[in-house]
């Protein structure tokens, strides 16, 4: 409640349009959607509620509705135990800084209501699925359609249980539905892009050309091949880009995560290869200072800027199928020019936060491993976003190596980590 005054109270300074709320499927969104609005309320903002929407739908429909902001209740691909929060500017993308910095400044003063003929009105957007179903479809080209694709969609009991399959049927496919029926409690429970396990099986038993699993508030997506091999957000980066060549401006943009393979994969389609850190609000910042267009994570971020604000795990899919659609090709010949690289990644667990960056022995150790990959394999050691961990990848052509060398840099961060 306090976090939705103090954000009313930001934005009652910048305009008058209203605020929207959205949500996932889990049952604690109930209890925040409430506390939300009647925060917002009492800093005499009007708040348009959606209900369950994915969260690029509602970043679409915070542009569309020339609201002031997008309020997005979800804790994504997490348990329904855990929830979180948040914002859209109303251009559809992630709040600036500043606005972010005014919003925590407000959060430090005390709560004050304004005059009750100055509250917030709330009202509910009824329509608001139907608005981006259409959106989505609007952005497959006119004369392609999926009739004759059968696909299994796993909605993950998640925000798009009620959107995705309307979003293909009416396309041409058929679509076998999975983990469609949310009961608060299920959101991501052994299925979505999280625990593709299930949507695999149901591929193979159901002779489905392919499986799309997105998570639970439909940012993600995960794909299966007819033979139930798991293609990740590397492999989705790959055949969206050859769909998409003429339009990138040159580049693409991976993550220091993204598997080697695609990168050599994207030179050979004559395109750069750019990396940012994790995180999909940073490969958005490297795609706008280089003036790019399509970027995207290994765990299924993928963002196309010539389509829409944010990342789209619906749109990602539909990009798939529609180069499914115009070359006749299965997905797994789609794939076919991606030679993946072994790569293996282990945890080291901090007992306080410290700079591994700076350390002489562990750098040494890092340069050790990086001479004898020479320009056949990576390093990368990063601190957990969100856990006590630092993460050691390495990658190369042996697979035997990789795990040599990476449990040699595990030896040494937790000796260097031990002794601090």
């Amino acid at each position: 409640m306090k976090l939705g005054w103090a954000a009313g109270r930001v934005l009652a300074k910048k305009g008058n349009g209203p605020v929207l709320v959205g949500k996932d499927t889990r049952i604690s969104g109930y209890m925040f959607e409430s506390a939300l609005e009647a925060g917002l309320s009492a800093a005499g903002v009007d708040i348009r509620l959606l209900g369950p929407m994915p969260t690029p739908g509602i970043a679409y429909l915070t542009k569309s509705t020339r609201a002031q902001a997008g309020i997005v209740i979800s804790a994504s691909h997490n348990p329904f135990y855990d929830n979180g929060i948040k914002f859209f500017s109303g251009d559809g993308t992630k709040l600036p800084d500043q606005i972010e910095h005014e919003i925590e400044y407000e959060l430090n003063l005390p709560m004050q209501t304004v005059h009750s003929r100055h509250l917030g009105k709330a009202r509910r957007i009824t329509d608001a699925p139907r608005r981006y179903i259409e959106f989505c479809k609007s952005k497959v080209e006119n004369n392609v359609d999926f009739n004759g694709l059968r696909i299994v969609v796993d909605c993950a009991n998640g925000a798009t249980y009620h959107i995705a399959p309307k979003v293909f049927e009416e396309l041409g496919a058929e679509v076998i539905t999975y983990a469609a029926t949310p009961d608060g409690l299920n959101i991501n429970d052994e299925c979505g892009a999280t625990s593709p396990e299930g949507l695999q099986k149901l591929v193979k038993e159901s002779r489905a050309d392919l499986g799309i699993a997105l998570d639970g508030d439909g940012d993600r997506l995960i794909m299966v091949d007819h033979q139930g091999r798991l293609l990740d957000g590397d492999d989705i980066l790959y055949v969206i880009a050859q769909l998409e060549m003429k339009k990138l401006n040159g580049a693409v943009v991976g993550t220091v995560m993204s598997n080697l393979g695609l990168e050599h994969a994207i030179k050979a389609l004559d395109l750069n290869f750019l990396r940012s850190s994790v995180g999909d609000r940073y490969v958005m910042d490297l795609l706008r200072k280089e003036k790019l267009i399509l970027g995207g994570e290994t765990s299924g971020h993928i963002i196309n800027l010539g389509l829409t604000t944010t990342g789209d795990g619906i749109i990602a899919a539909l990009q798939v199928l529609e180069e499914v659609a115009i070359t006749g090709k299965k997905l797994s010949e789609l794939v076919g020019g991606i030679t993946k690289f072994p790569q293996i990644m282990k945890n080291v667990k901090l007992q306080k936060q410290i700079d591994i960056t700076s350390n002489d022995d562990i750098n040494n150790a890092i340069k050790d491993v990086e001479n004898t990959l020479g320009n056949s394999g990576r390093v990368v050691l990063r601190p957990s976003g969100t856990e006590p961990l630092v993460r050691v990848m390495v990658e190369g052509e042996n697979e035997i190596q990789v795990e040599m060398l990476v449990d040699q840099l595990v030896e040494k961060v937790g000796e260097v980590v031990s002794q601090l």
